[in-house]
């Protein structure tokens, strides 16, 4: 009986560090790197948009919505703020 219970501790743990090192789809995790920005790029916000985020980004030239797709890790818009 013993055994059983040892068994079935350790397959519940293997299967559990399977499942929460496989991505399934998700964002891959790890930081971003937003290519083509200016040194002293500060980010002023973040917000949850339709396909990936929206990032408020403060730049010497005035602010910006930056879109990123979450699958492709990419910045695919941008959005320049009216001063």
């Amino acid at each position: 009986m013993g055994v059983l219970i040892v068994g079935g501790t350790v397959t519940l743990g293997v299967v559990l560090v399977k499942r929460m090192n496989a991505t399934g789809g998700a964002a891959a995790a790890g930081p971003w790197v937003l290519e083509g920005q200016p040194a002293g790029t500060r980010m002023l916000g973040l917000a949850a948009a339709e396909q990936g985020l929206a990032v408020l980004v403060a730049r010497t030239d005035g602010e910006r919505v930056l879109l990123l797709d979450l699958k492709q890790r990419r910045v695919v818009g941008e959005i320049l703020l009216a001063p």
